[in-house]
């Protein structure tokens, strides 16, 4: 049994029975001072961005409101939007989505491994014209792909009439403009991460035997996957909400992406039809959100070593 000594029953009954481990508790003022205002910034932020979603959301579930007339959140559920988005033979939903696939995986693959054979170039290679070439990159960065939609037009129109495969109303012609406006970023993008692989690993490849091509495939490749990662989902992201380059280059409402083809049903002044719109663009999201979901754990460690090294 252990006794209590005087000085020991002082402290105690001085600090109001309390022990003399028990940290005391900081005024709320102190508290929301150094780290209570974050968490409010981190709820408003969050309203303020799941609130249109959940918006959307609701407009989708139900058939007989409206975007702007809604009184309330999920008042009403049912699927007739969504029905309808499906059985309009005027406006082939189905097919928008497979072209938008097509060209989302077709145009990210390609960008992904033209982006990263140039980026092996500048980062392992040294050659004539490799300083003037980064700086081109950096300043093609500056100008959108948006201020070319003219001269896209008029040079697709050109080609046209030579190789109609590759001229307007073509996929495969608006493939090829994504890659030429997308190069330029996801390039330099690549070439800071590229620079953090050490290249003592090339050098030790080399005395191996193993020439650029088997270096680049066989080991660097493997070691760079959260970049590629990166480059592959934004480049994805970017290619299925893009609407103005796509609505000049795809005439053959057949051949029309999501962004395009949903269009339709909001362009028309008093037959805006904003609950099927709400409901395709439900439906747009979940190729991008699944997307984003299998490649998160690339996405932090992508971003930060690209953006740093260098």
């Amino acid at each position: 049994m252990s006794v209590r000594t005087p000085a020991a029953s002082k402290e105690t009954a001085s600090d109001g029975g309390r022990s003399p481990l028990v940290p005391k508790r900081r005024p709320f003022g102190v508290w929301f001072k150094d780290k209570g205002w974050r968490h409010v910034v981190g709820v408003v932020t969050t309203i303020f961005a799941v609130f249109p979603l959940l918006y959307v959301l609701s407009a989708a579930l139900d058939s007989n409101g409206t975007l702007v007339g809604s009184n309330g959140l999920f008042s009403r559920f049912d699927t007739g939007n969504f029905v309808a988005l499906f059985s309009d033979p005027g406006r082939p939903f189905a097919r928008w989505f497979v072209n938008t696939l097509v060209v989302g995986v077709v145009t990210s693959a390609a960008t992904v491994f033209l982006g990263a054979m140039a980026a092996y170039a500048f980062s392992r290679m040294r050659f004539k014209g490799r300083r003037v070439g980064l700086l081109t990159l950096l300043l093609l960065q500056m100008f959108p792909q948006l201020l070319a939609v003219v001269a896209i037009f008029l040079l697709l129109s050109g080609i046209s009439q030579v190789i109609p495969a590759l001229g307007l109303g073509s996929q495969l012609g608006l493939i090829m403009v994504y890659l030429g406006g997308a190069l330029g970023v996801n390039t330099y993008l690549m070439y800071g991460f590229f620079n953090t692989v050490p290249q003592s690993l090339d050098e030790a490849a080399k005395i191996d035997g193993a020439s650029h091509v088997q270096i680049f495939f066989g080991i660097i490749l493997r070691l760079v996957t959260p970049i590629l990662a990166v480059v592959g989902l934004l480049a994805f992201i970017g290619i299925s909400s893009e609407f103005v380059i796509a609505s000049v280059v795809l005439t053959d409402p057949d051949s029309q992406t999501l962004a395009v083809g949903l269009y339709s049903y909001v362009a028309q002044q008093r037959s805006e039809n904003w609950g099927v719109f709400a409901a395709g663009a439900v439906i747009a999201a979940i190729p991008v959100m699944a997307l984003f979901l299998f490649l998160q754990k690339y996405i932090v460690s992508g971003l930060t070593a690209g953006s740093v090294k260098g």
